[in-house]
Parts: structure tokens; sequence; C-alpha cells
């Protein structure tokens, strides 16, 4: 087992300084290890321990730019939930390890209630997410039920969580 591995397996619980990180650096992961010492009123080798610290035990995962998916011609998101057909080991972890290897679903979740399933899947046009839905998507074994719920705007999209 690597050391990150191990790392992530002792419960490592972040004080207040580690929260005032954490909240510099999903505004902007861009911030030198400098600024946010100076913004935590820290120096700055305590804070690149603080920060290694964090990401050893994966609680910053990793850094991100957030890209306009309007802008790179993804201007369709839907919403789409799927309930499989058998409710078992196999059938779901063969489901989702087709959906996983999809650059179309952006994100992944199980879910309870009626469906158990949801993914947000973004394409070019109305035209793609049809190709994307019948050629692809439909044609992975396993699936009972599907509803698309298509996005018409968006109001608030964030991934700040602190």
């Amino acid at each position: 087992m690597s050391k990150k591995e191990q790392a992530k397996l002792q419960r490592y619980t972040p004080d207040e300084k580690d929260f005032d990180i954490l909240r510099l650096l999903e505004r902007d992961a861009k911030l030198s290890v400098r600024e946010v010492a100076a913004r935590i009123h820290l120096s700055p080798t305590p804070t690149h321990e603080r920060i290694k610290r964090l990401e050893q035990h994966g609680i910053i995962r990793e850094y991100v730019a957030v890209v306009d998916r309007r802008s790179v011609d993804k201007g369709i998101m839907v919403l789409c939930m799927v309930a499989l057909s058998a409710h078992n080991k196999k059938a779901a972890g063969q489901f989702i390890q087709k959906v996983k290897e999809m650059p179309e679903v952006i994100e992944f979740y199980n879910i309870s209630g009626d469906f158990d399933f949801v993914l947000k899947i973004v394409s070019a046009s109305m035209d793609d997410f049809h190709d994307f839905f019948v050629n692809r998507l439909s044609e992975v074994e396993g699936i009972g039920q599907t509803k698309s719920i298509f996005v018409m705007n968006t109001i608030k999209e964030s991934s700040q969580l602190l």
C-alpha cells in the first residue's frame, strides 16, 4: 500500500486553519502558498505542510479549471435518470463501468427512489445528444427505464462546499 493510500486510511480532522485554507483554494486554486499563508496569518512552510496533508488525506482531491460549457460547444445539458432492469451487484457494476467511460457524462450519481442513477450529460446539440442516447447509452446492458430532463437555464452552479 502506498503512503498516499495509507494516509487516506488514517482519519484526519481538519482544524479551523485547514478550513480557512480550503475556503481560499475553493475560490481560487491558483493562489500560491505564500498568498494563502498571508491570508490565513501563517508562515509559508506550515501552510504548505497543511495543504500537502489535506491532499494526502484526500480532503483536497484535485485542482481543476471550471470551463464555461457553452464556450466549448457543449450547449445542451441533460439530466438523465436511469432505472436498471435487474438490481444486483453484477448488473450495477457493469452499468457503472460502462457509463464511467463515457466522456459526455460529466457527473454520475447513485440515487434512491424510482430511479437508480442520475447522469449529467453535456453535448453540442440535440442531434448529438440523440446520437449519444440512442447509439451509446441505450445500448448499455441492463437499463430498464430512463427519463431525460433538458436543462433550459443554469441558475446556480458551484463546486464550493465551504
